[in-house]
């Protein structure tokens, strides 16, 4: 996230002034900030595209979740949060699902920001207010700062690292000031994950407790009620002081959101199809292949639809426990990945809905392609001899069978890179060059679902001569053991913004894979790609950012530190028919916050389902 241009291209891009501060450092002032170009929405837009101004407020919607949750503060890294919290809290600013590059105000009417980068102000709507009436003032502003670097989960401590402080300038203004060098990323980072939270409200209570109390948030909605570890329902604020805030306007029209949660995805389908819930998103091919042939579907009670989009698909696979040391061997990590075979899954499991994944940040420009640029081999040409030399050819690819179940050579390239390496086969068991022991390997999942394609993998993996395995477990032992590396390989999905920055050494950084609950859940430990992961987030516009973020994908995927699985780009949804939306398609992905309950439609569900029942 961050300035896209240099601070002379935004000016003429986007026609801002030059407001001098104190220091008489001068300031671009939006109504938001760009990442990857102009600003799809002006500064006069009265609404999104999407969403329908005059949607009517009523209704409800049921949504669902697996698992449980024991704690209302999203914030802390203690406990499991409910979902649909966030609902309740606010932040300075919002992105749009058309606009991915881009956050417009909410709490902030506008932001100017340094032309060096070095402090970003925030000026607030004055009519900003907490749930009780109160309004949001620089002093909240300025404890949510605080109370998140100093107590909050790893990962805003980690964002927030550069945040240096803030400061009240004003009633209705606050002033950001960053450490370190300049970072076109932070005013972002500010403006859109810093929650606004009450520092009135935790004068008497602690922030870095888990609590099934309700905090006093400014969001459109607020905790109704809730039984933990079973639902959670959250009413609208009818008034809610950013109802016609643009980036608002038309959007969280339902009275009552309400979660649901289910023990594992096949009973959350189940209770769809017995209409226990609303909407769903599904993301297994053989459910949206088979599951969905019930009643309700036949007679139109149900809509199932397939939406395009355009996100980045970023990475989903088979993560290593570089922790553990039999998976230190890149040898080994790269022969692993020729006994994953997609084409036979892809066609025999998952219905071809699927495309094989080859970069860490896949369906955008910034994955790699083809040999390297003459801007990334600057980039990488430092580094020659601490990496790979496939660094330095081709981008990486994924390999390929027959699909038939039967292709031989996958294997048999796997069995090479592995006798080259030292590995060798011992009445039957593969053996470890290092430690002598036979190969072992467990694969940590909490979905049942996951053996349909995972079994066929360790299959071929013994045929390799390595003891495989699968060990399923519920979702909050699954968690636990992730935060604290209890695994051997598991699967992991790193979503990635159109503009890469500050979040690569969250997932990647040397230093986030030597603490807990780090999104560097493969543990990777590289001066190298902490490097290339500094040059990214110090690329001073987007057409230096792309040969940065390419870089670091070439020296990421031939390490393989993951054996890449699969992507989709399209959205699969069911939904009960009974909503309301406009004809525009997000390029992210459905926002269902933008729909709305047509009472006409839910009489006609109501009358069918009735009818359906008479039939049975």
């Amino acid at each position: 996230m961050g300035f896209l241009k240099t601070a002379a291209t935004a000016i003429l891009l986007l026609g801002l002034s030059f407001p001098a501060t104190a220091e008489d450092v001068k300031t671009i002032k939006s109504h938001g900030l760009s990442l990857a170009g102009p600003l799809k929405y002006g500064p006069d837009y009265t609404h999104l595209e999407y969403a329908n101004p005059d949607a009517p407020k009523g209704g409800s919607v049921r949504l669902s979740a697996e698992g449980g949750f024991d704690n209302l503060n999203p914030y802390i890294a203690r406990g499991q949060s409910a979902s649909g919290i966030g609902l309740t809290f606010e932040t300075l600013m919002s992105q749009s699902y058309d606009d991915p590059s881009a956050e417009y105000g909410l709490v902030a009417e506008s932001v100017e920001v340094a032309e060096d980068l070095s402090f970003a102000i925030f000026n607030l709507r004055p009519e900003a207010r907490f749930h009780d009436g109160t309004p949001i003032t620089p002093e909240d502003l300025i404890f949510s700062l605080d109370a998140v670097k100093e107590m909050g989960a790893p990962l805003f401590r980690y964002y927030y690292a550069n945040v240096q402080s803030a400061e009240k300038i004003g009633d209705h203004r606050i002033k950001f000031i960053f450490s370190g060098p300049p970072n076109r990323e932070l005013p972002q980072i500010v403006g859109q994950l810093l929650p606004v939270l009450s520092k009135k409200h935790f004068e008497s209570r602690k922030f870095d407790e888990t609590t099934l109390t309700p905090i006093l948030g400014s969001g459109p909605y607020r905790v109704k009620d809730f039984e933990a570890n079973r639902y959670i329902t959250y009413e609208r604020v009818p008034d809610y002081w950013g109802t016609d805030v643009p980036i608002n306007k038309g959007r969280y029209n339902f009275d009552t959101i309400r979660y649901d949660y289910y023990r594992d995805s096949s009973v959350r389908l189940e209770a769809f199809a017995a209409g226990e819930y609303d909407y769903r998103s599904e993301n297994s091919a053989k459910n949206w292949a088979t599951g969905y042939n019930f009643p309700a579907v036949r007679e139109g009670l149900v809509v199932l639809e397939e939406i395009p989009n355009e996100r980045s698909a970023g990475m989903q696979g088979y993560a290593f426990n570089l922790r553990r040391e039999k998976f230190q061997d890149p040898a080994l990590r790269e022969a692993l990945g020729y006994a994953y075979d997609f084409e036979w899954l892809n066609k025999n499991i998952m219905f071809d809905q699927y495309s094989r994944t080859n970069s860490y940040f896949e369906n955008s420009v910034m994955a790699a392609e083809g040999k390297p640029s003459e801007e990334e081999l600057a980039i990488l040409e430092p580094y020659r001899d601490q990496l790979p030399p496939r660094v330095f050819g081709p981008a990486y690819k994924a390999p390929v069978t027959d699909g038939s179940g039967r292709d031989r050579e996958p294997l048999q390239t796997a069995k090479k890179i592995l006798e080259d390496a030292g590995w060798h086969v011992k009445n039957g068991k593969l053996i470890n060059p290092h430690s002598g022991q036979p190969l072992t390997i467990e694969f940590l999942m909490y979905d049942p679902n996951g053996l349909r394609s995972t079994g066929p993998f360790i299959k071929n993996l013994k045929k390799l001569g390595i003891d495989a395995s699968a060990r399923v477990v519920d979702s909050s032992q699954y968690a636990e053991r992730l935060r604290s590396y209890d695994f051997d390989i598991t699967t992991v999905v790193l979503a990635q913004s159109i503009s890469p920055g500050n979040e690569q050494r969250e997932f990647w950084g040397s230093a986030a894979g030597k603490r807990p609950e780090s999104r560097n859940v493969m543990g990777i430990n590289s001066p190298v790609i902490d490097a290339l992961i500094e040059n990214l987030i110090a690329a001073p516009t987007y057409e230096k950012l792309i040969p940065a973020v390419r870089a670091l994908d070439r020296v990421l995927s031939w390490n393989f530190y993951v054996i890449p699985q699969f992507h989709a780009a399209y959205d699969r949804i069911a939904y009960w028919n009974k909503f309301g939306h406009t004809d525009v398609n997000p390029s992210q992905g459905p926002d269902i916050l933008s729909w709305w309950v047509d009472p006409e439609k839910e009489a006609r569900l109501r009358e069918g389902l009735k009818k359906l029942e008479e039939k049975e």
